[in-house]
């Protein structure tokens, strides 16, 4: 994404960089990404592929001979969130979806973006939304956004559309958040906030959304399936693990120290520091 200018969720101190799910049926998934979502295959073996955006990667799909599919309620992945360069882009995915039939599961206008909710062909959430600007957004004396969920006139969005062909995601279509399926928002405020050093930037009930540089979220968790629930499997479909990537050293400093006094475990690997969230999901630290 040289060549293009960072969506402000990627320029914050910290952001997402990058999904890995769990699947069944890797050709059946994999094609869905590509064919409506919109993104490439990058690298391929025959458990694993990773797609993405010209020569970005974004979701790693990999598969196995005991892979079980997760309940429903399981802790893991409410949607992966890609985020377009702007809503001429959301129209024309959005005209590329009605022209292919897909179901869309929801459509809302949060005040701070528009969002598109569909889910792939094994029920892994996957949202398609373009941010308005910043200065677009309200922010409340405690530093927090406003959010909401309003209806979104799909009607109009589609009449705006470019009229040439939909030929995938444009360049500098990122991740721009993450949102989980928890077992408990304290016990999630007390990792994303206390531990990972995430500020809260809205509630809603049930859910929390967090984020770093004043982005209305960059990681979000609910219990709005999933109240009660346990450590994930390590053989469930869904999220096996994200990356969070850390834009300044002295906040990933901070997220370090803080691991290391509330003695969660970590591994250094190539990529960063990879460790657990309490409820088995995975995730990278990298720099």
């Amino acid at each position: 994404m040289s060549d293009v200018t960072q969506p402000f969720a990627l320029t914050r101190p910290a952001h997402v960089r990058g999904a890995h799910l769990v699947v069944s049926d890797l050709p059946l998934v994999s094609g869905f990404y590509q064919n409506i979502i919109g993104l490439t295959v990058l690298e391929k073996s025959p458990s694993s592929e990773v797609l993405g955006v010209n020569g970005q990667p974004l979701l790693t799909l990999t598969t196995g001979n005991t892979v079980a599919r997760a309940p429903r309620n399981a802790a893991g992945l409410f949607h992966t969130a890609f985020l377009v360069p702007n809503r001429q882009e959301l129209a024309r995915w959005l005209a590329h979806a009605a022209h292919n039939d897909i179901r869309l599961d929801g459509a809302s206008d949060h005040l701070v973006s528009e969002a598109i909710y569909l889910a792939d062909p094994e029920g892994n959430g996957i949202e398609i939304y373009r941010d308005r600007t910043p200065q677009e957004w309200t922010y409340q004396p405690d530093g927090t956004v406003a959010m909401a969920t309003e209806r979104l006139n799909l009607q109009e969005l589609y009449n705006s559309a470019p009229k040439e062909a939909f030929g995938g995601m444009a360049d500098g279509t990122a991740i721009g958040h993450i949102h989980l399926q928890v077992g408990d928002i304290p016990q999630a405020d007390a990792f994303y906030r206390d531990v990972l050093g995430l500020k809260i930037m809205a509630r809603y009930p049930g859910a929390s959304f967090f984020a770093t540089g004043d982005y209305h979220h960059h990681i979000a968790a609910n219990i709005w399936n999933s109240r009660g629930a346990k450590a994930r499997e390590g053989n469930m479909t869904g999220l096996s693990d994200y990356t969070v990537r850390f834009n300044d050293k002295a906040a990933l400093d901070a997220a370090l120290t803080a691991l290391d006094t509330q003695e969660i475990a970590t591994t250094r690997t190539a990529e960063g520091w990879s460790l657990k969230d309490p409820w088995g999901i995975g995730l990278t630290l990298a720099a």
